[in-house]
This record gives C-alpha cells, sequence and structure tokens, in this order.
C-alpha cells in the first residue's frame, strides 16, 4: 500500500472556498456534539477537576463550589480550569448588564463550558486532517479518510466535547505534533527550500515546543510522547535516509526547547500563583502523591494489558482493524512510495503510541482517558488502510458489498454516539436540572450568584416532627446525595450559592504510609454508606443513625436524646438505597415521610452496582414551602 497519492491543486497560505465550510461543518457538528454529550455524565474528573475550581475562581470561596482534595494539595495545573474562568466572568459580566432572568443566566452558565469545549474539539479535528494532509499531501483519499474517521468515531464523539484535562491535552498534542518540523526526520537529499522556508520552520518549531510544554504541564504523563519524538529524531532508529541533523541544527532544538518550555514553565507558575497565591509547582505534588505516596490505586488497579485489551477498542472502537493494521504497518513493515520524510513521521508516530502504552501500562491505575491524546495519531495510521478498503482504484466503481459495509459502519456507529451521548448515564445530569429548577420555584428570592453575605453552613437540627417553615432566611439543606462519590456534577449545574447541598465523600487516606494496615483498612465516607451492599439486610443503617443523624443528649435533660444533624429537603440516591432510607426513617422518629417526586433513568447497564437502577429524588416532607 502506497502513501503516495494524487494531491489536488492548492495555495500554500489560507483556507480555500471548499476548506472554510468544512471548517464551519465541524464547528457546528461539535456544537451539536457538546449540546448532546452535556446530557449525559461520564466520569467526575469533567466537572470536579475543571468547572468545580473554574466556577471558584470565577465567582469567588463563597460560590459553594466544590474543591476536592487535588486541589487543596495543589495536584492539578489552573491553566485548564482558568481557560472555564474566564467564559464565565466574560458571560457573567455581560449578562449582569443585559436583563436576563436568573434561570435562563443559570441555564446559559450550565451550557457555556461545553461550547468553550467544543471549539477545542474543532481545533482538534482540524489539526487532525492538517497533519494527515502533511503526511499524505493535501487533497489525498488518506488525508481525507482521517478527517471521516475522526468526525465518525463514536468515542471521539463521546469525549472531545466533554471538559476533561484529557480533552484539552489531546488537541494541544495533536496541534504540536502538526506543528513540529517533521523535516527533521527526513532525508539529507530531500529539498525542503530557502531561507524563508527555513525561517517558517523554526516559528513552528517554537509553536510545537509551546504546546507541547503546556500540554506536559497540564498532564506530566504527556513527556512520554515527546520523549518518543525526540528520541527517534536524534537516534533515527530504523528510520530511513541520512539525519538532516547537524551539530548546529541539535543546538537550536535545545535552545528552542529551552526558550519555549520557559515560556511554558513561566505562563503556568504565573497562573497557578494567581490560583492558589503562592508560588507553586503541581507536576511535583502530581508525582509525590501519585509515586511516592501511591495514592492513585484508591482508585482502582487494571491489569496490566488493560490498554492493550481494552483501551485501544474503545478508543478506536468500530474503526479498531484499520487502526491495528496501521499501527502494525507503519512500525514494522517498509513503506512503498513514499519519500523518507513521509515514512519516517508515519513510523514515529507509531512509535509514540507503541512507547507511551508500553509505560502506561506499567502503572496501576489506568483509565481509558489517560491514552485519549493517541487518538489522533491512531486516526491518522488508520486512514490508508480505511481509505483503500473502502474505496476503488481511479477508474474503478467501489464493490457493492463493501459500499454496503461503510453505510453499515456509519450506522453503527450513529446508534453508539447517539445511545453515549443522549441516554447513557443521563440521570445525574437531569437530577441537577430538576433541583435547581425546584429551588428556582421554591425560592425565587435567592438566586443571586453574587450574595451580599458568605453562605454559611448552617447545622441546626431539623430533626423535627413538625414541617419546617423555609420563609424565615435560614438557608436551608436542599438537597442530600446518597450515591457514591461525586455521581454528579456540582455547582456547575446547581448555579445558585445559597442552594446549599451536601453528598457524600471519597478522600484517600492521606494521612497513612503506603502499604500499612492503616490504609488497607481505611474507608471512606461512601464506603461507609455502602459497606455490606448486597449481602447484608441492614446496609446504610448503621451509618445513617451513627454519622448521618447521630443521637445526641440534650444539655438540660442529659437522658433524653434526640437525632443531631440536618435534615435536607430533598434526598437524592439510586433506588437500590431506599430500604436502608425507610428501615431507618421509620424507626428514627424524626418527622420524615419519604415521598418519590422525580425519578430518571440511568441507562442500559452500569460498570458500578451501586449505581443500577432509577436515580431517584425523595422528598423528607419536613419542609414547608
Amino acid at each position: 500500500m502506497s502513501t503516495r497519492e494524487t494531491r489536488q491543486p492548492h495555495s500554500q497560505h489560507g483556507l480555500s472556498i471548499p476548506q472554510l465550510f468544512i471548517v464551519a461543518g465541524l464547528i457546528l457538528l461539535r456544537t451539536l456534539n457538546a449540546l448532546c454529550t452535556g446530557r449525559t455524565f461520564f466520569q467526575p474528573d469533567e466537572y470536579f477537576q475543571a468547572l468545580e475550581p473554574a466556577w471558584n475562581l470565577a465567582f469567588g470561596p463563597n460560590s459553594g463550589a466544590w474543591l476536592t482534595w487535588e486541589w487543596q494539595y495543589r495536584l492539578r495545573s489552573s491553566l485548564h480550569p482558568a481557560l472555564f474562568a474566564l467564559a464565565y466572568a466574560a458571560a457573567d459580566k455581560v449578562m449582569s448588564v443585559l436583563p436576563c432572568l436568573p434561570s435562563l443566566k443559570a441555564s446559559l452558565l450550565v451550557i457555556l463550558p461545553k461550547l468553550v469545549q467544543a471549539c477545542l474539539a474543532v481545533l482538534a479535528d482540524l489539526y487532525t486532517w492538517k497533519l494527515a494532509e502533511k503526511v499524505y499531501g493535501k487533497g489525498s483519499r488518506s488525508a481525507w479518510s482521517a478527517l471521516c474517521v475522526t468526525v465518525l468515531n463514536p468515542w471521539q464523539w463521546y469525549c472531545s466535547a466533554r471538559t476533561f484535562s484529557n480533552s484539552l491535552e489531546m488537541t494541544l498534542t495533536i496541534a504540536a505534533l502538526n506543528y513540529w518540523p517533521w523535516e527533521l526526520l527526513g532525508d539529507t537529499s530531500e529539498a525542503h527550500g530557502g531561507s524563508p522556508a527555513r525561517r517558517e520552520r523554526l516559528a513552528s518549531l517554537r509553536v510545537s515546543l509551546f504546546l507541547a510544554a503546556i500540554a506536559v504541564l497540564l498532564r506530566p504523563t504527556n513527556v512520554f510522547i515527546w520523549g518518543t519524538v525526540v528520541m527517534v529524531a536524534l537516534t533515527r532508529l530504523t528510520l530511513r535516509g541520512k539525519n538532516p541533523i547537524t551539530l548546529r541544527v541539535a543546538m537550536v532544538l535545545v535552545r528552542e526547547a529551552v526558550l519555549c518550555g520557559s515560556a511554558g514553565l513561566a505562563l503556568s507558575g504565573v497562573s497557578d500563583r494567581l490560583y492558589f497565591g503562592e508560588w507553586t509547582f503541581p507536576p511535583y505534588h502530581w508525582l509525590h502523591f501519585n509515586l511516592n505516596q501511591d495514592l492513585a490505586v484508591f482508585y482502582g488497579e487494571m491489569a496490566w494489558h488493560y490498554y492493550l485489551s481494552q483501551g485501544i477498542t474503545q478508543l478506536t472502537m468500530t474503526f479498531l482493524p484499520f487502526a491495528l493494521v496501521g499501527l502494525y504497518r507503519f512500525a514494522v513493515s517498509p513503506t512503498s512510495g513514499a519519500t523518507a520524510t513521509q515514512s519516517n513521521t508515519l513510523r514515529t508516530l507509531a512509535y509514540t503510541v507503541i512507547s507511551t502504552i508500553a509505560v502506561l501500562s506499567a502503572v496501576s491505575h489506568k483509565e481509558v482517558r489517560f491514552i485519549y491524546p493517541l487518538l489522533p495519531t491512531l486516526h491518522i495510521l488508520a486512514a490508508p488502510s480505511f481509505a483503500s478498503f473502502f474505496s476503488a482504484a481511479p477508474g474503478r466503481q467501489p464493490s457493492q458489498g463493501r459500499t454496503a459495509l461503510l453505510a453499515g459502519l456509519i450506522f453503527v456507529n450513529l446508534i453508539i454516539a447517539t445511545y453515549l451521548s443522549l441516554f447513557h448515564v443521563s440521570a445525574p445530569i437531569s437530577v441537577m436540572h430538576f433541583l435547581r429548577h425546584e429551588y428556582e420555584r421554591i425560592h425565587p428570592g435567592r438566586l443571586s450568584l453574587h450574595p451580599e453575605h458568605p453562605v454559611l453552613n448552617h447545622h441546626h437540627n431539623l430533626a423535627q416532627s413538625s414541617p419546617v417553615d423555609s420563609s424565615n432566611g435560614t438557608d436551608e439543606l436542599f438537597a442530600l446525595f446518597l450515591t457514591p462519590c461525586h455521581a454528579t456534577p456540582w455547582r456547575s449545574h446547581l448555579v445558585y450559592p445559597s442552594l446549599r447541598a451536601r453528598a457524600l465523600t471519597c478522600e484517600p487516606p492521606l494521612h497513612t504510609a503506603p502499604g500499612s494496615a492503616e490504609r488497607e483498612s481505611y474507608m471512606g465516607e461512601t464506603k461507609r454508606f455502602f459497606d455490606g451492599f448486597g449481602s447484608s439486610d441492614q446496609w446504610g443503617v448503621n451509618f445513617l443513625a451513627g454519622e448521618m443523624w447521630p443521637l445526641v443528649t440534650g444539655g438540660d435533660q442529659p437522658k433524653i436524646a434526640g437525632r443531631g444533624g440536618e435534615v435536607p429537603r430533598y434526598i437524592v440516591g439510586f433506588e437500590s438505597i431506599e430500604g436502608a432510607l425507610t428501615g431507618f426513617f421509620d424507626s428514627a422518629d424524626m418527622g420524615v415521610k419519604l415521598k418519590r417526586v422525580w425519578r430518571g433513568w440511568n441507562g442500559l447497564f452500569s460498570d458500578d452496582e451501586r449505581k443500577e437502577g432509577y436515580l431517584v429524588v425523595w422528598d423528607t416532607g419536613v419542609y414547608r414551602e
């Protein structure tokens, strides 16, 4: 299979009219993509490592944002949430001078981060296409196929418009790879222009190195991708042709790497200084907690082959055969009909995938998101085999069987993307809308994003037999989430600072030593509540009676005990906890009479038995509207 394909005439600068239509189409597509995936929940980091710190940065410490332990211990770079904080602050400023209902303002703020992320997803699509054109030629079938695979991949649809740091890392990585001067991996016999071309390559190198530096600062594991690119460029292991990197060129590379890396480090340092209030270096803290303290395994361990047996499959989905063929072909087989630069570029891209997966496979805690930055590269590698399989040679008609197969593949991808983006785990998003709208209905006078006074954490004993009047100015505990920790978004969807809510936590055992008995026996709040789930009829009751609403004695009458803690207006949980709730409240004499007021379907399957079934909201009946 040759990589040399017929190229269409093109201009060196700017976009042609058809290309502008494609860009406009991608913008519309990813905007729709963002609005669709905004209806479903994937993983907590989409909110708690991006939107919650962004909300805190934009609206202040009294905004009710939930900052997890990673932010308290400065493990994360502030660059990612700062992007959304700027959008929040700008939108708030604009809407403050326009006549805008609080409910409409809240809805717009919920959607806004998705639209920002949609722009980043468009950039990822465009840079994948641009790099494919650099490798295969402008207008080539393989370049068009790379764009088609990117657009049709259900995983890209599911994740590219989500506000993960991995999504930003993916965009930064493919952009940096596009700007990387791949001529450095070519042959000295290949002409690459005179002085103007050299100046253009130097500018391109600087952009590439700066974007790579930001990606590494954002996610330190990104260094494995760039370590591979640099190592192959310098050693030229298995590459064709004579090395064009002279001592002078090598010195320029070192100089630019230091300068661009320093620029990225300075930007990150200033951002973190402004966010945390002092100079700090999050990658160091990240390495300390994940390597020295070995805390990552607290959130799960996977087999060494996870990325090989499941990760790549989930990333590429129906395009897996083409990705595997491309990966093998460009890493092992000689590339016929290609220039040294083309062949060596494709081989290096294949090596980045192989080496990064090999290194990350040695780490106990694995998630598909961690190899997400490799997906655009896999799309580029898959493109030639995809193009040759589904398109005919010049002058021939495509096979009807393969045309039907292509139509079937597109249909399957659309079904997967539609289900994942609209229905799978949609209840955690829907319930936040329900609670926010209920708060707007019950408390229409408390919908300010900037309360005059701090929103305090009240600890009034609301375990009373008579209904509580919520019109006395006290900020009630509006919702209690008895779900596995971080099973829903938080302030980015609740919006209003005065809407007080509480949820179970799952802080890791920061105070324990790796491998100690204390760490082995440690149980976070979520584990304590769900202890015995599925094997005991009494699971959850002891936690509710001993921790959530414990018996407390009165000061004047020490022999008389009552239930302490706050009773919320609403309790949120999956339907499997209803037995524990009724078992506790029936005997607690707290005046609570649970009534289902909302339930949401949560998809066809779940990877956590505690999240199976409907998500339910119960009214406790202790509040009078």
